[in-house]
């Protein structure tokens, strides 16, 4: 069995046509939701949700494509974009019983809650996301040779047929290679967890390749079409994220306050995988996000 949150249910609950997620929950009191990021699953914030489940209603689905979720085939562009996954996280709030919600992400997690908080704003009531750019943003400061650190973003935004093959083809490699050099404490992924998240991995492929090359398509047209339009987040907005702009040229605070008027925008000096390697210091930021 593969590892679970201690003290959480599980369940599985339908959020659109065809696509069910698989979702701990626990707690109770006002809701929050925390997406997982990549190569991981919700276990990622197994830390963080047993310290908010004190007082808090903790959500923690994996994600359409990802984990025990269900993983569509991709007929379209549209169905792993960001649209399409924030719509599954609302639907899967108002089934269990939440009509309104606090929601956090981490990596593409995270760019499902940014969609989610454009798309939804009279739902999301306050929005973290961790150690990412808007997916627009990404792609205008991705350039040169720094662009290197993010060479699964372009093989991902290929065509269908050759990542897959490509990644299929030696996927505990490929997974277990961002596991190994975005993580500042190796420790923080224990054997029985990383086991986990190169499994989940491994039998979703297709679906993760099909999520990556969405966010070189659709959802940039989605991010320009809300950015032309003037649309910005509306909620509380924490973000906390490594200085990659220091390494890629950018001012992420810049970056992100053109989207967001309440912003607080963190550096942290912890690896990639911030829930897992300080848990106390992420579920700090969510308590104090939540007070706003």
């Amino acid at each position: 069995m593969p590892p679970v949150i201690t003290g959480f249910d599980y369940r599985r609950v339908p959020v659109a046509e065809g696509v069910s997620l698989n979702v701990a929950v626990a707690g109770s009191g006002s809701p929050i939701v925390l997406l997982h990021g990549f190569p991981q699953t919700h276990l990622m914030w197994r830390h963080v949700a047993a310290d908010l489940a004190a007082d808090h209603t903790v959500i923690c689905p994996d994600l359409r494509g990802y984990g025990a979720s269900d993983k569509p085939a991709e007929t379209g562009p549209d169905v792993y974009a960001k649209r399409a996954m924030a719509a599954d996280v609302v639907a899967l709030a108002r089934a269990l019983g939440h009509e309104r919600f606090a929601l956090a992400g981490h990596d593409r997690g995270a760019l499902v809650a940014f969609r989610a908080g454009l798309d939804h704003p009279g739902t999301i009531t306050h929005l973290a996301c961790l150690d990412v750019l808007p997916t627009l943003d990404m792609w205008e400061a991705m350039h040169g040779v720094t662009a290197a650190v993010g060479f699964h973003l372009y093989l991902m935004a290929q065509p269908p047929g050759l990542p897959e093959r490509m990644i299929a083809a030696s996927a505990d490699a490929f997974f277990g290679h961002f596991l190994d050099v975005w993580t500042g404490d190796p420790g923080a992924v224990p054997a029985d967890v990383r086991a986990a998240y190169l499994d989940a991995c491994r039998d979703a492929v297709p679906s993760i390749v099909a999520d990556y090359r969405a966010s070189a398509g659709v959802d940039v047209e989605h991010d320009l079409a809300d950015r032309e339009a003037g649309n910005r987040l509306r909620m509380p907005v924490t973000v906390l994220q490594q200085d990659w702009g220091a390494a890629l040229g950018y001012d992420a605070a810049a970056l992100w306050g053109a989207w967001a008027s309440d912003l607080r925008h963190d550096t942290v000096a912890h690896g990639h995988f911030m829930a897992e390697e300080a848990p106390a210091e992420v579920a700090a930021a969510l308590r104090d996000l939540l007070t706003r």
